[in-house]
């Protein structure tokens, strides 16, 4: 995050606001305000996408390095032994439906969740890129690769009425063949409160942000990181003077019991419920390590209690606030393991089939969507591509991914993705 201050300093400017403050609060690539448009402006662009005033939202947590499908909701206990793992599988409250041992806060919510056990078109690559975007990051079809969803959402929406960015997140997402003016939010320690010399109205006052700007553009290129540059700036502001967010990303404002229900390792779940509250559309963050080729079962019984209490808590809190029809949650990584557990007592990097966790978002849950073969080395019946959940989550958020184009860098539209249909079995 950023602490904005006036600074008496040999290279402040005029109004008394360092260069390196604005330095920095463009190059930290923040928030998502447009100081150039006003409520008016913005409430018709949110018209105008189909979204509204509403507070439909995605939390895209990715579980990088590629989390064991099979060890984790997809359990195979008839398998043979150098196959199904350590691991035993408990019954839920929905009838037919097992998951981990080590999951039992989730294993008695089971109605307020979906599993997806046959998801394909895994690229096998250790990133975040696919999770983002659909995609696969060598995808060289567009000049600056495939925007995110978060950029796409922060291109289509803007920010939402209350001044709370469109996209914030913790992992990065490009914004591909839209620019750098859609870069995601990225909060970085410190403060986003306005100290006390410094007030709204001096801080607001655009023509003063701008001149200050101009002074900074021989240290820019002439490629758009200058509007860019001005965009991250503005929206920066907005997240500042707006509040909302900055008492959201408050680590202070967080309760006792939130603390205690969360747990320490799911702090990052507690803060992106807290963002979707103040008005952010997409949030994502990486979670826990996953990248098992050693002692898989040694490091899923550390992560999966945590990840249990936290997506446990989050989902509750979700239901009991009334956001479970707006807040979509997605949970997921790059790819599955391999089936045969190796002499590491690991599992190997898997690309043929791996696992989705999806909740909320008005879906229909309490169910399991495809499954894989005996030692879960395949989808055996209804593969869903990744493209098909990217499609849902557009879905959720207001967006027709059937007919939605935006321009690339050519002037050619481009549809959101190429697989344009939902997964008919949640929505």
């Amino acid at each position: 995050m950023l602490k904005i201050r006036l600074g008496q300093s040999s290279d402040a400017y005029c109004d008394g606001v360092s260069r390196r403050s604005f330095l920095r609060l463009g190059a930290l690539s923040l928030g998502a305000v447009a100081a150039n448009f006003s409520l008016a402006d913005l409430l018709r662009a949110e018209e105008a996408a189909g979204i509204g005033s509403s507070n439909k939202a995605i939390i895209n947590i990715h579980l990088g390095g590629g989390p064991s499908h099979q060890d984790i909701f997809d359990l195979k206990p008839e398998a043979a032994v150098e196959f199904r793992g350590e691991f035993s599988p408990i019954s839920t409250n929905v009838e037919g439906i097992q998951i981990c041992e080590h999951l039992p806060k989730l294993a008695q919510m089971a109605d307020k969740f979906a599993i997806i056990r046959s998801l394909v078109g895994s690229t096998g690559q250790h990133s975040n890129y696919q999770t983002h975007s659909g995609y696969d990051m060598r995808d060289l079809r567009n000049a600056g690769g495939r925007p995110s969803l978060g950029s796409v959402i922060s291109k289509v929406a803007g920010p939402s009425a209350s001044g709370a960015p469109a996209f914030i997140s913790y992992n990065g997402g490009d914004p591909g063949y839209l620019g750098p003016v859609y870069k995601a939010y990225a909060p970085q320690g410190g403060s986003l409160k306005l100290t006390k010399d410094l007030t709204v109205e001096r801080l607001d006052d655009r023509t003063n942000l701008l001149a200050s700007l101009d002074r900074i553009r021989r240290d820019v290129d002439s490629s758009g990181q200058m509007e860019a540059l001005d965009s991250f700036t503005q929206r920066a502001v907005g997240v500042v003077t707006s509040g909302k967010v900055a008492e959201a990303l408050d680590a202070s404002k967080v309760t006792p019991d939130e603390k205690e229900r969360y747990g320490k390792e799911g702090m990052p779940f507690l803060t992106a419920r807290r963002l979707v509250e103040s008005g952010v559309r997409v949030v994502t963050f990486s979670w826990g390590g996953w990248d098992t080729h050693s002692n898989n079962f040694t490091s899923l019984k550390r992560q999966l209690p945590n990840m249990d209490r936290a997506l446990s808590a989050l989902l509750t809190d979700l239901h009991d606030r009334g956001l479970e029809k707006d807040v979509t949650v997605v949970v997921w990584g790059e790819f599955g393991r391999t089936p045969r557990v190796n002499g590491g007592a690991g599992r190997d990097h898997w690309p043929q089939v791996m696992g989705a966790f999806l909740a909320g978002g008005g879906m229909k849950t309490g169910q399991v969507i495809g499954s894989t073969t005996k030692n879960a080395e395949a989808a055996k019946d209804r593969p869903v591509h990744f493209h098909e959940v990217f499609s849902t989550l557009y879905y959720n958020l207001g967006i027709d991914v059937g007919s939605k184009t935006l321009e690339d860098t050519a002037g050619r539209p481009q549809y959101l993705v190429d697989k344009r249909e939902v997964i008919r079995e949640l929505v």
